[in-house]
């Protein structure tokens, strides 16, 4: 009975420690360490202060779509340590919004998506985006081509709560992020985001704001590069 009880008190512990991990936000620091060094720096991919760099799309007969720069962001959003002692005070005075129209329920797909893909060099060990997601239960996922051109599809989370909230993505070590022959090409390339929406609420008209998408890449192999070697983008 003493052993039974022992046990159950074991795996009570053991579930709350996975809860608990399960809730806190990925370190970049221990994220695919494969060099002796990491050089860690947060970067960002994007501000969306022109939406004209972006597209919105959704199935013809599933929903009418549209995006537009709305003035506002999110208070708690920190700069960027290395823009602030460099002395860089970049724009950031807009976001892009969504605005979705179903025509019924049913599963469907919507995506915002850039004109060109984002390059993000380096390593990349995480990748965040701050986004309004109205409480409902919507699905955001992240749209990434890793070095070889395989695309891979990231969840981000749902989207079930009011207000800003800043989403984050680990970067899993097996994406495959450079090549052995080719030192000068590392990194990812960022082909858009998809929101999955849930069944019982694609209904209506659905708002969603997207603003600071950034990653933290390790750029280490990028800064001890030789300066004497020549670049392959020829």
């Amino acid at each position: 009975m003493k052993r039974l009880l022992l046990l159950a008190g074991v795996l009570v512990f053991a579930g709350a420690f996975v809860l608990t991990a399960q809730e806190t936000e990925p370190d970049p620091n221990d994220l695919g360490i494969d060099t002796a060094q990491q050089n860690l720096q947060e970067i960002s991919i994007d501000r969306f202060e022109d939406p004209g760099f972006w597209l919105s799309s959704i199935p013809a007969d599933r929903g009418l779509i549209m995006h537009r720069r709305v003035a506002g962001g999110p208070a708690d959003k920190e700069p960027i340590p290395a823009e602030v002692e460099a002395g860089i005070e970049p724009t950031d005075e807009n976001v892009i919004g969504m605005k979705t129209n179903f025509y019924r329920r049913g599963a469907v797909t919507v995506s915002l998506i850039p004109v060109r893909p984002l390059a993000v060099h380096g390593i990349v060990k995480t990748m965040s985006v701050w986004v309004v997601g109205r409480n409902f239960n919507h699905e955001l996922n992240i749209v990434i081509e890793d070095h070889f051109g395989k695309v891979n599809v990231l969840p981000m989370g749902r989207l079930n709560f009011s207000g800003w909230k800043e989403l984050t993505v680990a970067i899993p070590p097996t994406l495959d992020q450079r090549s052995a022959h080719y030192n000068t090409q590392t990194g990812l390339r960022i082909l858009g985001f998809t929101i999955e929406a849930a069944i019982d609420e694609a209904y209506g008209t659905y708002y969603v704001y997207f603003d600071g998408l950034r990653a933290v890449t390790d750029l280490f192999a990028e800064q001890s590069r030789d300066p004497d070697d020549m670049v392959d983008n020829w």
